[in-house]
């Protein structure tokens, strides 16, 4: 097939889902072109590697002047700053370009995220302006309007919960809108698709939602073999730049590691992730924290911690952190928020603890039993190759292809 796959931000081992989509898609055999955008260096050379990855790549700079432009431009419309985002006239004139170069022959457009759904609504006109088709699929990841109903009240920056209240009701008019353009819709959970499902226009046809979750580079995550972990460590990752991200480290921080540090003081804490901000930061002006920044490879953190900890207190969507702390072995602690979107088994695969206290005990009586470490890593590892392999996760999509291709 001649894919065509518009995503708002470069696929890399950060953007985890189109990085591992397209790669895998090239794999099978089919013929991917890419576009996208890129707003530093280091986007810039990962565009290197994903042109190896796939047929072709057109990409647009962006930057956060530009950004702001586009988002203050939306501010008297009704719709969204997330559609806004990621809005840039000359990649959205590439799309055109390419399309017509290609004689519309493309035998799917997948569009990723919701600031990436402009693209495709705009490519939409353009080709009913020409009396032409193609279909398109719209891959929400999450359901955004959920994740700003929960960011609105339990964000502990002030801004992100402004700035998320502001949005709530425009994203979930726009979602709900959204539902109806497209040929097929893709979400990473069961959570996200039945939000989808309770705000759809029941009064006409909708196209179907179909769940489409995140996956493991089982090769590239793996447990650490003959490496000894370090005692009483653990392990938080994540975009730390991401305000539920940073909202899960000062929760982690602030009501659960004191209760652990009354009673096993040598407990260590390593933040993982680029872009912490400032609030992140100053942590590590404790010794027992070590915040890091991006980093090469998160691997060594991951396979070196003796527990990995998520006690994410919102979300949507799958949490990668999760899915590649197990396929490292790790064993995980985590809330019922951070594995909601998982069918994993409590106890076995993971452990659950939502309350700080019972969160701090958890990780004490796991901390005193390296046979229970063994076990729930040993689990968690055979979780995720049974269920969140990215082969099998790209061969449904190709079916979903197949299916919205043939329907045109």
């Amino acid at each position: 097939m001649k894919i065509l796959f518009i995503v708002p931000y470069v696929p890399d081992l950060v953007r985890v889902r189109p990085y591992n989509l397209i790669r895998n898609l090239t794999a099978l055999g089919h013929q991917v072109s890419v576009l996208t955008l890129w707003s530093n260096s280091a986007e810039r050379t990962a565009l290197g590697q994903l042109k190896k990855d796939c047929h072709e790549v057109l990409a647009e700079q962006t930057n956060r002047l530009h950004t702001l432009s586009s988002c203050i431009a939306t501010l008297p419309t009704l719709n969204p700053l997330q559609a806004a985002y990621s809005w840039q006239p000359k990649l959205a004139r590439q799309l055109i370009s390419l399309v017509n170069r290609n004689n519309n022959d493309f035998d799917v457009v997948h569009v990723e995220h919701l600031r990436g759904s402009r693209y495709g609504i705009f490519l939409k006109s353009i080709l009913k302006s020409q009396n032409k088709m193609l279909p398109i699929v719209w891959d929400s990841v999450d359901c955004i309007s959920l994740l700003f109903q929960q960011a609105s009240t339990k964000s502990k920056n002030l801004v992100s919960r402004l700035v998320t209240y502001f949005d709530t009701n425009r994203t979930y008019r726009y979602e709900r809108w959204l539902l109806g353009q497209f040929d097929r819709i893709l979400v990473t959970s069961s959570v996200d698709k039945s939000a989808f499902e309770s705000m759809r226009n029941t009064d006409k046809a909708q196209p179907e939602i179909s769940v489409i979750p995140n996956g493991v580079d089982l090769d590239y995550f793996h447990p650490p073999g003959s490496i000894s972990r370090e005692p009483a460590t653990l392990v938080l990752s994540g975009k730390m730049s991401y305000h539920a991200n940073v909202a899960m480290a000062m929760h982690l921080v602030s009501d659960i590691l004191p209760i652990i540090w009354s009673q096993s003081p040598e407990v260590k804490l390593w933040i993982v992730g680029k872009d912490p901000p400032r609030s992140i930061r100053r942590l590590a002006h404790n010794p027992a924290i070590q915040v890091t920044g991006t980093v090469d490879d998160i691997r060594p953190y991951l396979q070196n911690a003796t527990i990995s900890v998520a006690p994410i207190t919102y979300g949507a969507g799958i949490q990668n952190k999760v899915l590649e702390a197990m396929a490292c072995g790790t064993p995980v602690i985590a809330t019922s928020q951070a594995v909601s979107a998982l069918s994993i088994c409590p106890d076995r695969d993971a452990l659950i603890a939502d309350e700080p206290r019972k969160f701090a005990q958890s990780i004490l009586d796991l901390l005193n039993n390296p046979n229970r470490q063994s076990e729930i890593g040993q689990a968690g590892r055979r979780y995720v190759e049974e269920n969140h392999r990215w082969t099998d996760i790209t061969s449904k999509l190709e079916r979903i292809y197949g299916q919205v291709s043939n329907r045109q």
